[in-house]
């Protein structure tokens, strides 16, 4: 049962469940919204049930005008196979998605115009938005979700995260979608069949890799098949240089007459590498309007220079893990637990967050789960311990070799590994440390033995642990394969009540904490900056490309050349 207002009929059970906790004070507001609107309600209903009015909109901006924004342009391929937000800031300008993730926890309809959740979570009914077409001309309708969807259940697919998210509808045999898990009941309307509940689907659908594709698509080079249903054309995509949309003036877009915005003419995407430093420069230079985000200490040096920010908390953060499968020299120094352990013990996350981040953040356990997740468990990491860490590592007898611990060249994720790699000797392991630059490192993060990865905010704790842990998912960089865990996540999926999957996360967290699986020291306050004269261009909670929003409260310079 779904609702889109209060008043219009019953609650979906674990609505009217997890609003009593609200009301009771037992969950945040953004507990609430995100749980309520990821079950059907519209966030003006989940806005009214707790009293509240939904916040005010900014005001509408002008039509017209370029942006130019700092940020790293990377190649593109298979959107299922997405792995770095960057990508999806691109194809944002044509292809979008079923489900919108806000930075205020609530979940809104795209491309489906809503859903229904049964009440065990069995059975989801998606709605298709009417009205839309693709670029082309076709009329965009059920087969095409339903064709996307059974995509994202390819689990031979190369690097298809999606797949992982999707888990509840793929028949481990064939690595395909169930027969009859998909089902196009009429042209606006897709039916999911679940074998076992999983709350998890409508985060899954609004992750940046789960862009909707038109049956032509070039999955080596999206951009050269740019069919899609969005406002915008690409005009260049130049790895490491720059990438251009244009507004598509062919194509009568659903979004005006919905009043989502595409205000902008023209977004240029501009790559000044990965030093903070240079992207400080653009903005000084009236080179860039806009920074994609600002890290540790340069917040305060773009306000510095006039630029407004915004910041958000988040579940954003960094691994520094050793991969248990990786091989070195013959041996599989991480597959000892021993030796995941010292290292655990020999680090202080507190010191990473303030060497590593300039202290912008919270101390996190090593757990991938945090406050910020409905489910979270208060479950304490292993202790700080040096001494103790050296021992362990010497009875592992593994005190001689020499730990290689890699990062991307860049300010904060290399800040964070230096000081876990200080910290390492300071406890007497020996430790090389290895500085590659972007291209290497992004072509290569899943292989390195011993290296740091930045990791976005996802709504649920299962679903990042889903994606980053579970055994053999495309994202799994650790080498993690655990059965009990698997099963632990499988069961915790199947609960809507957050506080019953509470108890599941909790030994889920501790097996992960014994099992020293990652450092995971912190949890990021996100930062962006631009110039005065834009809006709509908030840091979002986990970097989600929403560029419809940003527009112009300023006319173009007209002195500007473009």
């Amino acid at each position: 049962m779904s609702i889109t207002a209060p008043g219009t009929g019953p609650l979906h059970p674990a609505i009217a469940t997890c609003l009593a906790d609200a009301t009771a004070g037992k969950i945040s507001r953004r507990e609430f919204l995100t749980r309520a609107t990821a079950l059907g309600a519209s966030s003006l209903a989940a806005y009214g049930l707790l009293g509240l009015p939904r916040p005010a909109a900014a005001a509408t901006p002008l039509r017209g005008g370029t942006l130019r924004m700092q940020m790293e342009v990377r190649a593109l391929k298979d959107p299922r196979a997405f792995d770095w937000t960057q990508m999806a800031y691109i194809t944002a300008g044509w292809l979008e998605y079923l489900v919108e993730y806000n930075s205020d926890g609530t979940f809104e309809p795209m491309l489906l115009s809503g859903w229904e959740v049964n009440d065990n979570a069995t059975e989801y009914t998606l709605n298709v938005r009417q009205g839309v077409t693709w670029n082309s001309g076709d009329p965009f309708t059920a087969e095409d979700v339903a064709r996307v969807l059974s995509d994202w259940c390819d689990t031979h697919a190369p690097g298809n995260s999606m797949a992982g998210r999707f888990a509840a509808l793929i028949d481990p045999e064939s690595g395909r979608a169930r027969a009859g898990a998909i089902e196009v009941a009429d042209r606006h309307t897709v039916m999911l069949h679940l074998p076992a509940p999983d709350i998890t689907l409508i985060a899954g659908m609004s992750d940046y890799p789960a862009a909707i594709y038109h049956s032509s698509i070039d999955r080596d080079d999206p951009a050269s098949t740019p069919v899609g249903t969005g406002p915008y054309l690409p005009e260049a995509v130049e790895p490491g240089q720059r990438a251009v949309l244009v507004r598509n003036e062919d194509h009568d877009w659903w979004g005006y007459d919905a009043g989502k915005g595409a205000y902008l003419d023209r977004i240029e995407y501009l790559d000044y590498g990965t030093d903070p430093s240079s992207w400080i420069a653009a903005a000084a230079a009236d080179e860039v309007d806009m920074l994609y985000e600002t890290v540790g200490e340069f917040v305060e040096v773009a306000e510095s220079i006039g630029l407004e920010g915004s910041e958000v908390a988040s579940g954003a953060t960094i691994v520094i893990r050793p991969n248990q499968t990786a091989e070195v020299d013959g041996i599989r120094p991480y597959a000892d637990v021993r030796v995941r352990r010292a290292i655990a013990m020999a680090v202080s996350n507190e010191v990473c967050l303030e060497l590593g981040y300039a202290d912008r953040g919270r101390v996190a356990r090593n757990q991938h789960v945090g406050p910020m997740h409905p489910e979270y468990a208060d479950v304490p990491k292993i202790d700080h311990d040096p001494a103790a860490a050296l021992a362990l590592l010497e009875e592992a007898g593994m005190a001689s070799f020499e730990m290689e611990i890699t990062s991307i060249d860049d300010d904060w994720r290399r800040n964070t590994t230096d000081a876990v790699a200080a910290q390492l000797r300071d406890a007497g392991f020996t430790v090389k440390r290895t500085i590659v630059p972007s291209a290497t490192y992004r072509a290569n993060w899943k292989d390195y033995a011993f290296s740091s990865t930045n990791w976005n905010h996802r709504p649920l704790g299962t679903q990042i642990l889903s994606l980053a842990y579970r055994s053999g998912a495309p994202w799994n960089e650790f080498g993690y394969s655990n059965p009990e865990f698997d099963a632990l996540l499988d069961e915790a999926n199947a609960i809507a009540d957050a506080d019953k999957r509470r108890e599941v996360m909790a030994k889920i967290q501790t097996i992960l904490t014994e099992d020293a699986v990652t450092l995971q020291p912190y949890w990021r306050l996100l930062y962006r900056h631009a110039k005065p004269g834009f809006t709509g261009w908030d840091m979002h909670i986990a970097y989600l490309p929403q560029i419809y929003k940003i527009g112009r409260t300023t006319p173009q310079d007209a002195g500007r050349d473009e």
